[in-house]
């Protein structure tokens, strides 16, 4: 990576968020059938809650229709939902699954022991081939194969390391449920031969540059959280980009983009729009947490909170404004809005509006109850 000269690509915190938040969808919406592009554009969808991975796509897509997201994962298959990113569920594009399957194989603090993982992938890799199994049918099955409770016992209380390790190694998705049961099967049983492989090393400066492309301006410790190493592999990583990032500066501190970027970032003005992001959204779980011009650090506690959570938050020109959420109560719905600080009279009317589009997606004929937080 470069350095010296770069000091004269200064920007400003107001160019930093209008440019992600056009990168993000959240300028200009896009239109229905781009779903799945949008999707990939973020690097994947959180889907801890489904209900939040689908208005992740409602605050960037117009004219969303409810069920649309079921329809691209479990229909149609253009989307898959595995563990990605810190080990936390994701959707992700279906064509572009063997990219991010082999980045995350590089992956090694998954699976505490290699051993047990081993003895797990075989296991699971035959139960699972052209099947789709409960958590308690996968369960029974690595029993059978591996002679061993033990083994059946990490598949039914296992969420963490070990699913995750095999998820990494391209064993193990998620299929649709069945009777309220959570299944899975294997990517190749999901979705054919049609995945492309990536060579380790170049799947994961794809997966920096793609980082980049929606999360920058971004420090190696920004790049380190968000896929779930230590900074000095995510330093390793940006300076594998080469001549393809370009450092920058804000507020004195150097930050990396890609190079290509820099332009369109040195033109960027705020866009003067206010949005409502729903819990997990990814602007949120990718964005710095100590930079006061994005988030004021005396309300960082409201936004992220005890284990893991992510509030949903307001946006006003990329700075997080306030937190939110919603309530249905019969054949009404009451959106609550708390902003952090007076919010000026132009941002007041797009959330206001933004409340009405959500009382338009969850259901047409409800009525809407708005109540502002001051």
């Amino acid at each position: 990576m470069a350095s010296g000269s770069e000091r004269s690509h200064r920007l400003s915190w107001e160019q930093a968020l209008a440019w992600r938040m056009e990168r993000h969808h959240l300028v200009r919406r896009a239109a229905p059938a781009d779903l799945v592009r949008v999707a990939g554009d973020l690097c994947g969808l959180h889907a801890q809650l489904m209900s939040s991975a689908e208005l992740s796509l409602w605050a960037r897509i117009d004219g969303l229709e409810r069920g649309a997201l079921d329809e691209a994962l479990w229909e149609r298959r253009a989307l898959v939902k595995t563990w990605a990113m810190r080990g936390t569920l994701h959707l992700l594009p279906a064509e572009e699954l063997g990219l991010w399957l082999a980045a995350l194989g590089t992956h090694t603090g998954y699976g505490n022991n290699r051993a047990v993982t081993s003895v797990l992938a075989e296991a699971v890799a035959g139960a699972l081939e052209g099947r789709m199994l409960t958590r308690e049918e996968l369960a029974q099955a690595v029993e059978q194969k591996t002679g061993s409770r033990e083994f059946g016992e990490w598949m039914r209380f296992s969420w963490g390391s070990y699913l995750k390790a095999l998820a990494f190694r391209g064993l193990v998705c998620f299929a649709p449920g069945a009777s309220g049961r959570v299944r899975f099967t294997t990517p190749r049983t999901w979705l054919g031969e049609q995945l492309f492989a990536w060579e380790p090393a170049e799947a994961l400066r794809e997966v920096t540059r793609r980082f980049l492309a929606a999360y920058a301006p971004a420090t190696a410790e920004d790049l380190a959280r968000w896929w779930g190493v230590g900074p000095a592999r995510a330093r390793r990583m940006l300076a594998a980009l080469g001549d393809k990032v370009a450092q920058v500066w804000l507020d004195e501190t150097p930050r990396w983009v890609r190079a290509q970027d820099i332009e369109r970032l040195a033109a960027a003005a705020p866009p003067g729009v206010a949005r409502l992001l729903p819990a997990f959204d990814p602007w949120v779980a990718g964005a710095s947490r100590a930079e006061p011009a994005a988030l004021m650090p005396r309300h960082r506690e409201r936004v992220f909170r005890p284990q893991g959570w992510i509030s949903p938050v307001v946006l006003v020109d990329g700075r997080i404004a306030g937190v939110w959420g919603y309530a249905r109560r019969g054949r009404s719905l009451r959106v609550e809005v708390e902003p952090f600080d007076d919010l000026p009279a132009w941002a007041r009317e797009q959330i206001e509006a933004e409340a009405e589009r959500l009382a338009v997606f969850l259901a047409s004929q409800l009525d809407l109850h708005w109540r502002l937080l001051i």
